[in-house]
């Protein structure tokens, strides 16, 4: 099938893609709280004609496309969730949550795509499967509420894919690939490649003290608000020790300060993520910054209890499968509307990440938004541009992979090397890095014992 035939099919189903666009922006909703954008998405693909399996307890569901001849399995994603941004001028007024990352574009698009399956002649010539996944809970907000679902045992990981992988949801897939929203001054730019993100830990500290009257008596109490202070200048002092080429990142924020201004804060937490561009540097990094933490702490006289959670993967885009993208960006648009950025790594974290160990996987990004991602300023400026091309290029890289008796997904499939052996390997590692313990002891005769 020609590029022309390619567009022409998806272009079909234009008015359903801006529809969407416009409904979803309006119903932004938190990782594994979803529950409006989820049932939105259920009631379009029941439209269409799906049947789909939805995600046991949590939100997200998938369904598979079969071409009727044997072939590789290919994932295309979409993320239900939104994040927090209160400045944000459109953000929902109760949770202060907005689309400020463009997932409701994926979702539009991702409609766009299932529609086109359901054309006529969409799937000819076409061997193996599609697998059309919408997944929570990819940014890494309301991470006390996830810790509480881990506890419960409702999820094993705080992220909809990992989560996804575990349960086995993904057992089926040979490779994988999604589109995200992006900025760009250029107009003749439509789409972008990149080499990849960080890998990140999710950390929440939860220090101790001893309350007392803040005015009267302070000497009686263990101030945890100066011990907290004192751990976050702790790891900044790390900070000339981190090295440029492995990218790390750490920014804390307080989510609990005290209870009350006149006494002395008795529990403080901290959130904050880690993030580099390998495990190697990550899971040492990681190390030094729980002792620097540890140390702060325990020389104000608190306690304090450090969970780690395995958050994302290191990002990698499949070099070949980035390539062959490349190619099908060219014929979409022509030379020029690609800004080849394959030698760029971006700072960020995606859960994406786990699906790139697992799978030959690529995230691709589209043109057509402005402001700043996670900024008070993003909005969807193109949303044609935008929405209607990704769901293209999506289309564009389902029928050229699996076309030929499906010879290039072979090809990349073939010339992949997963990280881990196997998807349940990936699983044991992760759950291995969810780590809770108390690190410093204040003991009875005045000694400290750090862990």
């Amino acid at each position: 099938m020609d590029i022309e035939k390619i567009k022409s099919l998806v272009k079909k189903n234009k008015d359903l893609v801006l529809k969407a666009e416009r409904d979803l922006w309006k119903i932004p909703e938190i990782g594994f709280k979803e529950y409006k954008t989820n049932a939105y998405m259920k009631e379009k693909f029941k439209e269409l004609g799906y049947s789909f399996t939805e995600a046991d307890g949590i939100t997200g569901f998938f369904t598979t496309v079969d071409t009727g001849r044997e072939g590789p399995t290919v994932l295309i994603l979409a993320e239900l969730d939104a994040l927090y941004c209160a400045t944000h001028p459109e953000c929902d007024k109760e949770t202060h949550a907005v689309h400020a990352c463009g997932h409701h574009a994926q979702l539009a698009a991702m409609l766009g795509l299932a529609s086109t399956l359901k054309e006529e002649g969409a799937l000819d010539g076409l061997s193996g499967k599609i697998k059309l996944c919408v997944v929570p809970a990819e940014e890494g907000v309301d991470i006390q509420y996830r810790f509480g679902l881990l506890k419960k045992g409702v999820i094993s990981f705080t992220s909809g894919k990992p989560e996804f992988l575990s349960r086995g949801y993904f057992d089926d897939v040979d490779i994988a690939f999604m589109t995200h929203a992006r900025m760009t001054d250029d107009p003749k730019k439509l789409f972008t490649l990149v080499q990849g993100m960080n890998g990140v830990i999710k950390k929440k500290m939860v220090i101790k003290g001893k309350a007392a009257h803040a005015g009267e008596h302070p000497y009686d109490g263990v101030n945890a608000l100066n011990a907290a202070m004192l751990a976050i200048s702790a790891v900044n002092s790390l900070r000339e020790t981190f090295k440029e080429c492995d990218s790390i990142r750490f920014h804390p924020i307080v989510t609990k300060g005290g209870e009350a201004v006149n006494t002395v804060p008795d529990e403080v937490i901290l959130e904050t993520f880690v993030r580099a561009s390998n495990p190697a540097a990550l899971f040492a990094v990681n190390k030094r910054i729980n002792r620097a933490i540890s140390a702060a702490v325990a020389a104000n006289g608190c306690t304090v209890v450090i969970s780690d959670i395995g958050g994302s993967e290191p990002l990698n885009d499949d070099k070949n499968f980035a390539a062959f993208c490349a190619d099908i960006i060219e014929e979409i648009g022509g030379k020029d509307c690609l800004d080849d950025a394959r030698d760029v790594r971006l700072g960020g974290s995606t859960d994406m990440g786990d699906m790139s160990v697992n799978f030959p996987s690529v995230h691709a990004w589209v043109f057509g938004a402005k402001g700043t991602l996670h900024g008070s300023d993003f909005s969807v400026a193109e949303p044609e541009k935008l929405c209607v091309n990704a769901a293209i290029l999506e289309f564009a890289v389902v029928r050229r992979l699996l076309e030929n008796g499906a010879e290039k997904a072979k090809e990349i499939i073939e010339n992949f090397k997963p990280v881990y052996p196997s998807i349940r390997d990936y699983v044991a590692h992760k759950k291995s890095q969810n780590v809770e313990r108390e690190t410093v002891i204040q003991n009875e005769d005045g000694s400290i014992t750090i862990i």
